[in-house]
């Protein structure tokens, strides 16, 4: 008690002088409307703008939050973009067949969001690391793309995180084609720049122009087809050879990678099961007779 009364008669002046401040305040601004007009159009300024830095500070907090939902739309709208394109193939396939051969009801590709927690771009192999485990439903060998194209492939899995293979590691070879003619090839980097591959195994009769997209093949059972991957920038193939190796510059952007989303193939076991069976009949039966 004695503390709080020394501290009133220590700071009494200043009490005192705020006291008559607010009488002056009162008797300037009651009888002249005015200066009532000016005061509470300034006091009006003054909250407005003490509401907009709060309402700014609080919506910086809340940004992490918003990211995740506005991945999780991202997410899934990927995934009925999918099913669209494999519907619209089926019923494409329905003009030569009496059935159709795709079953609406059932979603060919899932996506998991995630974010990158490590990432490298200067090393002759380069991987990444995501925030997304065993627990979370990833697995190896499931692709790995962001808003902008094709990112790699998950090599390993914890419980929690997950290693991938960038595509910026030549042991990373992608099934591509040109969007506009069809021509498929392997995209591998070319070890130089973070920002370019080469697209190789061309035919030598494809056609193709600077500009032209380059989009998954859908012929592995990690990426849906049409996926883009990047953009043709020029010929680098010797005229002699029999097949085109062309410079792709990449949509995806190695140098800010941050949210990414792991594609989930619901028929991967059924194709890898074909595949296997394939194989097996090829090495009883290697002449096909």
């Amino acid at each position: 008690m004695n503390e709080l009364f020394s501290f009133l008669v220590r700071h009494s002046k200043w009490f005192v002088f705020t006291f008559f401040v607010v009488i002056s305040c009162m008797l300037l601004f009651k009888d002249d409307p005015y200066r009532q007009h000016v005061y509470i159009t300034s006091a009006g300024r003054l909250a407005s703008t003490a509401y907009k830095g709060a309402n700014n500070v609080t919506s910086y907090f809340n940004l992490h939050e918003i990211n995740d939902d506005l991945n999780r739309r991202n997410a899934q709208l990927q995934a009925e973009n999918a099913m669209l394109k494999e519907i619209i193939d089926g019923y494409e396939e329905q003009r030569f067949t009496d059935t159709l051969v795709l079953d609406p009801d059932v979603r060919h590709f899932d996506f998991i969001t995630a974010h990158v927690i490590n990432n490298s771009i200067a090393h002759p192999y380069n991987y990444l690391t995501i925030n997304k485990g065993s627990d979370d439903g990833v697995k190896p060998e499931l692709g790995v793309i962001d808003r902008n194209g094709v990112v790699g492939i998950v090599s390993n899995v914890g419980p929690s995180s997950a290693r991938v293979i960038s595509l910026l590691n030549p042991h990373f070879r992608l099934s591509c084609k040109i969007k506009r003619s069809e021509y498929f090839g392997s995209l591998v980097w070319n070890g130089q720049s973070p920002t370019e591959a080469s697209l190789e195994e061309l035919p030598r009769h494809t056609i193709f122009e600077v500009g032209d997209t380059i989009v998954t093949s859908g012929y592995s059972a990690v990426f849906p087809a049409g996926l883009p991957v990047g953009v043709v920038m020029d010929d680098d193939t010797d005229k002699n050879q029999n097949f085109f190796t062309l410079r792709i510059r990449l949509l995806a952007d190695f140098t800010t990678l941050s949210n990414v989303q792991v594609v989930v193939n619901n028929q991967a076991d059924e194709l890898n099961a074909l595949r296997a069976g394939e194989e097996n009949d090829s090495k009883k039966n290697p002449f096909g007779t």
